[in-house]
């Protein structure tokens, strides 16, 4: 595969960079991405779906996503359970369509168990002459592009109190002993709270509820954009709605 064709993970979800998640991959286009990735010792793309943009019938990808770092790999049975590091922000300069479209498309439903998945070779055989390529997930040339300045100290202080307001709320609804969660609230705002876009990028994975405000976010090209995104979300918390 060319180089500069990065594999992308398309699905709803949002990754940030810093950020660690849990996958299970089931499905045999990204079990074959997945053996690709491990073989080459590349690292892929996580990219949130959009069904507005479809790509040989799959729901293709916003045009802004992370690199995912495979931390841990395990396979149980028939499925295999990552855990993955954001890594580089990117933006997709072009995609390159997979080889087959979704298994529930008519031109493969009828030649395909309906109660299992197909294995890769089945999948081979069943892909077009005209196909130059045998690859079953989308993929894409990226530019990567990180986001542009830092938290100033009034924004940090701003943070610092939003961070101290919604922890404490979430420790007083799980009864917390008072210096305990003291201790704890400090102990996040120490590792989590600086000047550097991380900042943003971690407290928008725990505290803002919805893909669609997450993937807001992480397309912005500069802390002070970022920082405007991340408060107008927040207002939905004051009611005191946390933790979704």
């Amino acid at each position: 595969m060319d180089e500069q064709q990065f594999p992308l993970f398309v699905l709803p979800m949002v990754l940030f960079p810093g950020e660690q998640q849990e996958l299970r991959i089931f499905e045999p286009r990204y079990k074959q991405m997945l053996d690709t990735c491990i073989l080459d010792e590349r690292n892929f793309g996580l990219v949130m779906s959009d069904p507005f943009r479809p790509i040989n019938f799959w729901d293709g990808p916003r045009m802004v996503g992370c690199e995912a770092e495979i931390l841990e790999h395990e396979t149980r049975g028939s499925n295999h359970f990552l855990t993955i590091r954001g890594g580089r922000r990117f933006k997709i300069d072009n995609m390159y369509a997979p080889a087959l479209p979704p298994l529930t498309h008519p031109s493969l439903a009828e030649k395909l168990d309906e109660d299992m998945f197909p294995d890769l070779e089945t999948l081979y055989e069943l892909i077009p002459e005209d196909v130059e390529h045998h690859r079953l997930y989308i993929a894409a040339d990226v530019t990567y592009d990180d986001i542009e300045g830092s938290l100033d100290d009034s924004q940090q202080a701003a943070l610092t109190l939003f961070a101290q307001s919604m922890l404490k709320r979430f420790g007083s609804r799980m009864d917390f002993d008072d210096d305990l969660m003291d201790e704890w609230i400090e102990k996040y705002i120490t590792s989590t709270i600086s000047k550097e876009p991380s900042t943003l990028y971690l407290m928008a994975s725990l505290f803002l509820p919805e893909l669609e405000m997450k993937q807001q976010l992480l397309a912005c090209d500069s802390v002070d954009e970022a920082y405007q995104e991340f408060m107008i979300h927040t207002e939905i918390f004051e009611e005191g709605e946390s933790f979704q």
